[in-house]
């Protein structure tokens, strides 16, 4: 069960801690605080966890500082969409909206090779009104002999040359809680010039122990992708994860499924699930046409099989696209073969929106011919 509290409401409050008293006396239940703190207004939810079945929410509502209660009827008590649920689906950081209304591009180095290419791609975004990018600066490989990352020796670059060309925020992988420190102690050294999303690659989905530690603290949003070879509903259970750690900012992100029946692309491109996972939950889901087709071959219309994808996700309602940009991709560290070239991004962006307003449309549709 959530209750969500009058906005503003003061913790030191006597209403507020009669509030808590009681729920402190209940048998077999939790209780959890979460706090929103917005440029306005400050939300504060509560969540009883345990045996909340004989709890009338009549009852409830009526308790101190209690404007609404929503019984959690589904499996992701945090972040599901649950029945009579209003509490809003999307977040801000740094200046940026991530919610199911919206739409934000991270085109970007999968790997981050060297400083001159980092600055290159910074450039064209800039200069394309892109405020987001992906920078890879760790990165777990299939084979150990593989290139690895630069780690936290490029961080400091990466994070200047973002400042420079007005990036505010950059989807950057982890795979250990050290990376999350390192992070953090270079964007301080630099001034805070950006802002960074930490990604949950597919390969650690279901590393609960990271998750736990990510889920901890709540000043980084976090990008988590779908797992290998693993059903929607446990990779969805891991972003719950993190959501029950405290962490609600959570992108769920689709990067095509492991398995041959999607050759010749890399994946099984799965982007018909976007709509599940809003109608699931209440994350923004993000799409990742790069890792999910892995080439850059054309169809005989001329678009790049990354664009009919990208069209796929977007057209379905995707709030978010992972891509692979790279100046110079014969010479790129990671995934080559699967980068598009800089001359490509007005291209690609532009056809991007065409998606988006054709997505919108369908939506405006809806309301067309819905019964009266």
């Amino acid at each position: 069960m959530i209750l969500i509290l009058a906005p503003n409401t003061q913790i030191q409050s006597t209403e507020y801690q009669s509030l808590m008293d009681h729920l402190a006396g209940l048998q077999g239940v939790q209780v959890r605080v979460h706090k929103e703190h917005g440029s306005e207004q400050t939300l504060t939810e509560i969540y009883l966890i345990g045996n909340t079945k004989t709890l009338e929410i009549e009852d409830v509502r009526d308790l101190p500082c209690v404007e609404n209660v929503v019984r959690v009827s589904q499996d992701y008590r945090i972040l599901g969409r649950h029945k009579d649920d209003s509490r809003s689906a999307h977040f801000n950081y740094k200046g940026v909206r991530f919610g199911q209304d919206t739409l934000n591009v991270f085109a970007g180095l999968c790997a981050v090779d060297n400083a001159a290419h980092v600055e290159i791609m910074l450039r064209a975004l800039r200069d394309n009104g892109q405020v987001c990018t992906r920078m890879g600066a760790y990165k777990p490989r299939t084979s150990p002999y593989a290139f690895q990352g630069h780690g936290k020796n490029c961080l400091p670059f990466v994070f200047d040359l973002a400042g420079k060309y007005g990036i505010k925020v950059i989807a950057m992988e982890i795979t250990h809680e050290s990376h999350l420190n390192e992070i953090h102690e270079a964007l301080q050294q630099a001034g805070n010039p950006t802002g960074v999303m930490l990604q949950i690659g597919t390969r650690n989905t279901q590393n609960f122990e990271l998750l736990k530690i990510v889920g901890r603290q709540q000043e980084y949003p976090v990008l988590l992708k779908r797992g290998f070879g693993i059903t929607l509903d446990e990779s969805l259970n891991a972003a719950e994860y993190l959501a029950s750690e405290g962490n609600r900012n959570v992108v769920f992100g689709l990067r095509g499924m492991k398995t041959n029946m999607g050759d010749p692309h890399r994946n099984m491109v799965d982007f018909a699930h976007v709509p599940v996972v809003k109608r699931l939950t209440r994350m923004p889901v993000c799409v990742d046409p790069s890792h999910s087709v892995g080439t850059r071959a054309a169809s005989p219309d001329g678009i790049l099989d990354v664009m009919h994808a990208t069209a796929q996700g977007v057209l379905a309602g995707a709030n978010m696209v992972l891509v692979d940009f790279h100046p110079e991709p014969p010479q790129a560290l990671v995934d080559g073969p699967q980068a598009l070239l800089l001359s490509e991004l007005p291209h690609f962006l532009e056809d991007v929106q065409i998606a988006r307003e054709a997505y919108l449309k369908r939506a405006q549709l809806v309301q067309k011919y819905q019964p009266k």
